[in-house]
Formats: structure tokens, C-alpha cells, sequence
């Protein structure tokens, strides 16, 4: 146990303890996304109190058990992954009807969000039995926080979580064009081998700003913001850009409707006197609108005066 955590033990003992915890339950658990301190006093209670913990990986959650000084017996940790999740739900059901506490983990953050435990949690629904959700720690909701993305208007509020789009290059592109209709925030991850594939497939996205948070809460966390166009240049500047786990935040589409009047008559004063692309760049920085938008406005202004 690491010695930063030995009062932690005794604090959520005192926290916690007098609360009810009810037999033949399935507690989801959140657990930290980097730094080990994001731990919750009644998460550290539940997990001491709890019969067996569920858990994607048990060699990972028997470590992070024991850095906060809990120690399980390899009995009482259940091998709960994505490769055998509906299998292995009978056997949690099985220990809950016989009135277990049973604790469900990830390797990091909140369960059942982009890793394994709604299967699960479903089975255990289906069951009749009780989910206790124990919140915490989640990388979607840390990098939203930070990013400004969420608007709260009637044309985009709220946020959609997409989570990984495919790995197979014509069906990320397909997934991408139909996030670019999408006018609220979009929430994406993605591994660090795969980074550049999906700003390359973002690009298309033009001006649409992009927020990158990279390393939550760990030592080398970075959180920064670009127009999609620029994302793959950005990341190939240097190395460490592409190292990590991500989350990728696409920012909302700002309502147009409004504007299109204005930012065509900007585009037709702009055509008569310069080149197509110099007009687009001026327009942009005018009325504030998508270059990609207006680049295509602009096409067509050209096409109907050449008709």
C-alpha cells in the first residue's frame, strides 16, 4: 500500500460506514482514469466491504487494490471483459442471489460508458436484482468540463458521446460525414496508434474546431483546441502530441440560418474582386462562419453566374 493512502482507508471508513449497503447488489464502481488520489471514499469503502469485485482485468484491479491497501484473495476477483461479459454474468447473478455484495470495476474510469460492465448491468436488471451506481471518475465528462464545447441553445445543447469510431478507413470517413450534420458537441475516443488516422479523417470537417484532451488527469496531461483541417499537421509537429489515450471533442455547429443571407452577399462583394480561395479566407474571418461552408457558397455563386 502506498503510504499516501493509509488514513485514506481509515476516512472512508468513517464516511461511509454508516451507510446502507444492501446484500445481493451489484455495486458499479468508478475508478481513477490516471492519478490514484481520484478515488472516492465510499468507492474505497464499498470495495473493503465487498464479497468479490468483478473486474475487466484482475491482475490490473488486484495492483489498484493494493496500492490503496486492499487486499483480495484471487477467489474474490471475477474476470469480467468484453470477450466473455454475457457469459460470466450467470456467475455474478448466481453469487448475487445468494446475497453477495459484489463490486464491478473497469480498468479505469466509469464503467459500462465505453468499457465493459452494460452487458452486465443489464443481466443484472433482467434478474431483478439491484445496480448501485458508486459515480466517479470519467474521461468524457473531465474533458468536457474543460473544453467549452457544450453550447446551451435549443439548435445544439448537450453533447453526443460516439465514443470509437471503426478502424476500417472507408467506414471512419462514412462516420465522420455524418457527424458534420450533427449540430451539437460530439464526443469521440481514440487510441494513440490510431490519432493521426482519425484527424485525417476529420479534416474534412474544415473550420470546425476540435478539442484534443490527451492523458487526463496524469502527469503529462495536454488539452488543446484546433480547427479540424489542422489537426493532423498539429500532432506530426511533434512525437509526444500522438502518445496517449484520447478523448476528441468535436465543438458544436453554430445555427446558420441567420447568416446565410449575410454571408453570401459577403461572398459576391469578395468574388468580384479577388481569387475564389482569398475571398473564402476574407469571408471566414468576416462572418465567422465554416470555410468549408462557405468555400462550397462560393462554388455556386461562380456556377450560377456562369449559367
Amino acid at each position: 500500500m502506498s503510504a499516501s493512502f493509509a488514513s485514506a482507508l481509515g476516512a472512508a471508513h468513517d464516511a461511509a460506514s454508516h451507510q446502507h449497503y444492501p446484500q445481493g447488489a451489484l455495486y458499479v464502481v468508478a475508478t481513477p482514469i490516471g492519478n490514484l488520489a481520484d478515488i472516492s471514499l465510499r468507492a474505497l469503502h464499498v470495495l473493503q466491504l465487498a464479497d468479490a469485485v468483478a473486474c475487466e482485468d484482475t491482475r490490473h484491479t488486484q495492483a489498484l487494490l493494493r496500492a490503496y491497501g486492499i487486499d483480495k484473495p484471487a477467489g474474490q476477483l471475477l474476470a469480467v471483459h468484453q470477450h466473455n461479459e454475457a457469459q460470466t454474468a450467470h456467475n455474478v447473478i448466481e453469487r448475487l442471489r445468494a446475497g453477495q455484495r459484489i463490486a464491478y470495476v473497469s480498468d479505469a474510469g466509469t464503467p459500462g460508458v465505453s468499457d465493459p460492465g452494460a452487458r452486465l448491468v443489464a443481466a443484472v436488471g433482467l434478474a431483478g436484482l439491484r445496480c448501485m451506481p458508486l459515480p466517479g471518475a470519467s474521461s468524457v465528462t473531465c474533458a468536457l468540463s474543460v473544453a467549452g464545447a457544450v453550447a446551451h441553445t435549443p439548435e445544439n445543447g448537450g453533447f453526443l458521446f460516439a465514443g470509437f469510431l471503426s478502424t476500417k478507413g472507408a467506414e471512419r470517413a462514412a462516420a465522420v460525414q455524418r457527424l458534420a450534420a450533427e449540430p451539437r458537441c460530439v464526443v469521440l475516443l481514440e487510441a494513440p496508434h490510431r490519432i493521426l488516422d482519425l484527424a485525417h479523417a476529420l479534416a474534412a470537417l474544415g473550420e470546425r474546431p476540435v478539442t484534443l484532451a490527451r492523458e487526463l488527469t496524469k502527469q503529462f496531461e495536454h488539452i488543446t483546441t484546433h480547427a479540424a483541417s489542422e489537426l493532423a499537421a498539429w500532432l506530426q509537429g511533434s512525437p509526444e502530441r500522438t502518445k496517449g489515450e484520447f478523448v476528441v471533442l468535436l465543438h458544436p455547429v453554430h445555427a446558420q440560418q441567420d447568416n446565410s443571407a449575410e454571408s453570401e452577399r459577403v461572398l459576391r462583394l469578395l468574388l468580384a474582386e479577388l481569387p475564389t480561395k482569398t475571398a473564402v479566407r476574407l469571408a471566414a474571418e468576416i462572418t465567422r462562419q465554416p470555410r468549408n461552408a462557405l468555400y462550397e457558397q462560393a462554388l455556386r455563386i461562380k456556377r450560377d453566374a456562369d449559367v
